[in-house]
């Protein structure tokens, strides 16, 4: 079973063929398809390449299936006995991804 280890959007994902995975939007409409250069490793069996950091040859395949926005997460901020309390709060925006292919070429 093949996996690779990408980066987009400042983190990094394990992903096999077939995943559906959630990661911070992308400007792709749904439907599209992109590819993803920035991959740290490719593990294929027993061969497995790590990049430093990137491999230049590999690639990952992925299918946009949504673009939605998570729930809304609320921070609270209080002062005890100072009579301050502050409430903010925002809902991230993101874009899920079906992996189609992973190319180690």
């Amino acid at each position: 079973m093949s996996y690779a280890i990408i980066q987009t959007g400042g983190k990094q994902y394990r992903v096999t063929e077939g995943d559906i995975l959630d990661v911070e939007k992308l400007d792709i409409e749904p439907g599209q398809s992109t590819s993803f250069a920035e991959v740290l490793m490719v593990a294929d069996g027993s061969n497995v390449t790590f990049g430093s950091p990137f491999i230049a040859t590999a690639s990952v395949q992925a299918e946009v299936v949504d673009q939605w926005k998570d729930e809304k997460v609320i921070a609270f901020k209080f002062r005890r006995r100072k009579g301050y309390h502050r409430t903010v709060g925002h809902r991230r925006r993101l874009t899920k991804l079906k992996i189609t292919s992973i190319s180690n070429t």
